[in-house]
């Protein structure tokens, strides 16, 4: 297929960052004086931020708002995005090889805007995107396209010439439901990966190791 546009997410894809996502229900419960239960994680993986305070309030009789618990939360998280999440290794490399074949990039992501511009930015990465677009942004998560949609707008593209990269089973549902090209990118936090290896166009483990990309990209 020729290429000429990539949708990139951040978490997970570009950026060695969900771990963040996971340690943070236990790094904020011990901020305030609780200790987690063994299964936290597992009971607030499905919810949204906004649920998940709501859950911690109430299994754990804070005497804070949920409004004020997710404050925090993002408190935690923007100082990960700010000051230590990295992009995974070769990522840059890629990034550029890309656009120097003229291939035009942005992100379609989960996470808050001024936390993904501050990680870009002390990366010198942000050069390499024309735009971010959020789930909170189009007000749909991944369970829908819209995300994914709004990018190919901005490009005025059509699917076949534009690809995905995903690490997350959910999102490449959707993206490959719709229509689109995905390319999977490998990430330990994802466990479906039989799942993943079914669904996607191609798939690369790490992206120092992308030749499998670049035969998949030039075949016709």
């Amino acid at each position: 297929m020729k290429i000429k546009y990539a949708v990139f997410d951040f978490d997970g894809t570009l950026f060695d960052s969900m771990f963040i996502w996971e340690d943070v229900p236990e790094i904020y419960l011990r901020s305030v004086g609780k200790e987690p239960g063994p299964s936290v994680r597992e009971d607030v993986r499905p919810l949204s931020l906004y649920q998940s305070a709501c859950y911690f309030k109430r299994e754990y009789d804070l005497p804070f708002s949920a409004e004020e618990i997710v404050r925090d939360i993002n408190r935690i998280v923007e100082h990960f995005y700010l000051y230590e999440v990295l992009p995974k290794p070769g990522a840059v490399d890629f990034l550029k090889r890309l656009k120097n074949a003229g291939i035009r990039m942005c992100i379609a992501t989960a996470s808050d805007l001024h936390q993904v511009e501050a990680a870009l930015r002390r990366c010198a990465m942000e050069d390499c995107f024309e735009a971010i677009f959020t789930c909170s942004e189009v007000g749909h998560g991944k369970d829908e396209p819209a995300v994914f949609q709004k990018a190919m707008e901005h490009f005025g593209a059509h699917r076949r010439e534009l690809v995905i990269f995903e690490d997350a089973v959910h999102a490449i549902q959707t993206a490959k439901a719709d229509g689109f090209t995905v390319v999977a990118v490998f990430d330990s936090s994802e466990k479906r990966q039989a799942e993943i290896r079914d669904l996607a166009d191609c798939c690369i483990a790490d992206f120092e190791h992308t030749e499998g990309f670049w035969k998949f990209a030039s075949a016709e």
